[in-house]
């Protein structure tokens, strides 16, 4: 017999970061509707979001829920003098009394759950930009600072914005299977799917701050290529500049060499391998780029232990 879909109830208010609600909806969406069943709710039936967009046709916040479900609360812009900000506290603190409800939150939804006193001695995080404000709200909370992903019991919270779609992959794995999730990882092109464990800052994305498209275009083949063999004069070829010149855009754009950056990229690509799959250690050096296992090993406990 087919189970039911999963409630999903996904909460929205005034001054909403639409990518943190859209991420989380579109990947629950395309996991299939035999498997969620998403409704939007909010405390006014009209929500105006940061970006402008005005989101229609909100159901009244429920006073109870079947359960099991799932309630996802995505990063609002905080405004306390909004009556709605305090109805939707108010709301938490009353819904989640129900045992069988989970509570997934996205960026600054974290605020909202830790007003509440639903963080109180819990592991959690949220943005890093957020971080000192949940400290605040919840002082007797565990943050973990550099984390995309943090589930602590019924409770997940989740760091900014796109981790929303990192979280929602992890709970579909969770409740449908492995093998959905990656689907719907394809599906939205996710190619560097992040767990709970990987930093908010990763090599994938640190490094990319900055406009000089020749520096991109040499990250973005060597992201492409980690298992390549790569010297500085073969990447100084891809951006038609000498070794020297290249090395000194990498410093000034990207703070880091282009040999320091290839690395990063291997390690972080050896870490999220050995903690997602099953492989020896001796294909997840190949498949990051390194000569042997006793490289990657080498390699590894240098970066364990400059942390």
């Amino acid at each position: 017999m087919q189970p039911s879909p999963l409630d999903v109830w996904l909460v929205v208010s005034d001054d909403l970061l639409l990518l943190d609600l859209a991420g989380p909806a579109e990947a629950l969406r395309m996991a299939g509707a035999e498997h969620f069943r998403l409704h939007f709710i909010g405390p006014n039936p009209t929500a105006h979001t940061l970006m402008g967009l005005t989101v229609a046709n909100l159901q009244p916040l429920p006073q109870q829920i079947d359960g099991p479900a799932l309630i996802i609360m995505p990063g609002h812009e905080p405004d306390h003098a909004n009556p709605h900000h305090a109805a939707i506290v108010r709301w938490l603190r009353h819904i989640m009394l129900q045992p069988e409800l989970e509570l997934a939150t996205v960026c600054a939804g974290a605020l909202y759950a830790a007003q509440a006193g639903l963080l109180d001695g819990l592991r959690c995080t949220t943005h890093f930009a957020h971080l000192a404000e949940l400290q605040a709200y919840a002082p007797t909370a565990q943050i973990e600072a550099n984390r995309v992903f943090v589930q602590d019991g019924r409770i997940w919270t989740s760091a900014g914005i796109t981790a929303g779609i990192d979280l929602a992959l992890q709970l579909i794995a969770s409740k449908v299977s492995p093998q959905v999730a990656a689907d719907v990882a394809r599906r939205l092109v996710v190619y560097f799917r992040r767990g709970g464990d990987d930093p908010q800052l990763s090599a994938w994305f640190m490094y990319r701050n900055h406009m000089h498209p020749l520096v991109h275009r040499v990250q973005e083949r060597l992201a492409l290529e980690l298992a390549g063999e790569w010297s500085l004069e073969k990447m100084a070829q891809i951006a038609h500049v000498s070794p020297r010149h290249l090395t000194r855009l990498f410093r000034e754009n990207a703070q880091i060499t282009p040999n320091e950056y290839l690395r990063a990229l291997r390690v972080a690509q050896a870490q999220t391998l050995l903690a997602d799959s099953r492989l020896p250690l001796e294909r997840v050096a190949e498949m990051a780029g390194f000569g042997s296992a006793r490289d990657l090993r080498r390699v590894l406990a240098q970066a364990r232990a400059a942390h």
